[in-house]
């Protein structure tokens, strides 16, 4: 093992447990304000699906390329292969998913009273619910390619008409069943990305008229300004801009190794490393933005000491 595959093994080692460990204090955070309110807000409940995908992204991506940069390629039978790389794809599309969904549900919060959109606040948590469950759904449906084309390598079997994934193979194709793939895989991710963009900017517009309303009001109180509800807004906003940027960057190492023939080492490993990025950095958006850090230890030290009281105040 070179000083090279040593350095990509750390670092993706570090990501990984960075990562997940982060992705369980959100998700302990989630489970603990169920347990005290006895539900959870629209907002929350997403985000414990975004964050359950962020763990299974995580982990089938970091696991095994950790493994197999410290030297130790062929580990996984057919079975760990097939496994992997759809627990991969599903936790990828409930990632791209419920970043969406997210975004949806605080522009329709915001929307003004007189818009198209204020008559879908009573039925949106239904809706959201709904759609989550029908991602999950959707995604294990894509991810049946995997289950039918991943496989491991056995001995000295020749890979002339295997694709390697360092790790794992994949069957080769012809171009049209390439191009057939790709567009099914893209396109509920096309879609998403869109709804992000078009909920985006609608928020954007939303908290600037807002802005120039009170700006016209000098009696208004100015805190209005920092409600709970633009707080969220702009937390969103923070959240899909982050994921555009790393998904753009995913993408594009993605399709890179899709349509080289045999591609490097080296660039599987930053396609891993980069499929990675968002689901280690959202939750630190989180808990910086909304102080859910601090409130979460408030939240303990209350149901430590007044464990009654504390639900009460809650719900």
């Amino acid at each position: 093992m070179d000083a090279s595959e040593l350095s990509i093994g750390v670092i993706i080692l570090s990501q990984t447990v960075i990562g997940v460990l982060a992705n369980f204090f959100l998700l302990y955070h989630c489970m603990i304000l169920y347990l005290t309110r006895y539900r959870l807000r629209s907002i929350d409940w997403v985000l414990m699906h975004l964050t359950v995908g962020s763990i299974l992204t995580i982990l089938s991506k970091g696991l095994p390329q950790t493994v197999a940069a410290f030297g130790l390629k062929d580990f996984l039978n057919d079975i760990g292969c097939k496994l992997t790389f759809s627990f991969h794809r599903v936790g990828r599309g409930v990632c791209i998913g419920s970043t969406s969904f997210l975004s949806v549900f605080q522009a329709i919060i915001i929307s003004p009273r007189d818009s198209r959109c204020s008559k879908l606040k009573v039925k949106v948590h239904k809706y959201i619910c709904y759609s989550v469950y029908l991602n999950w759904v959707i995604y294990f449906i894509i991810s049946i390619n995997n289950l039918l084309h991943m496989r491991a390598k056995y001995n000295n079997e020749s890979t002339i008409n295997l694709k390697s994934f360092v790790y794992c193979y994949s069957v080769r194709h012809d171009p049209t069943s390439d191009i057939l793939y790709a567009a099914l895989v893209s396109g509920p991710d096309i879609i998403f990305l869109g709804l992000m963009l078009y909920t985006s900017g609608f928020m954007v517009l939303t908290l600037y008229r807002h802005k120039q309303k009170m700006q016209q009001m000098p009696r208004m109180n100015v805190s209005s300004l920092s409600s709970p509800a633009s707080r969220a807004t702009k937390t969103i906003l923070l959240l899909v801009s982050t994921f555009v940027l790393f998904y753009a960057i995913s993408s594009l190492c993605q399709l890179l190794v899709a349509l080289l023939y045999n591609p490097s080492w080296s660039l599987v490993n930053v396609a891993s490393m980069t499929a990675s990025f968002f689901p280690t950095v959202y939750p630190f958006l989180f808990m910086n933005h909304d102080s859910w850090a601090l409130s979460f230890c408030l939240l303990l030290k209350r149901n430590r000491y007044f464990p009654k009281a504390s639900s009460q105040e809650l719900n």
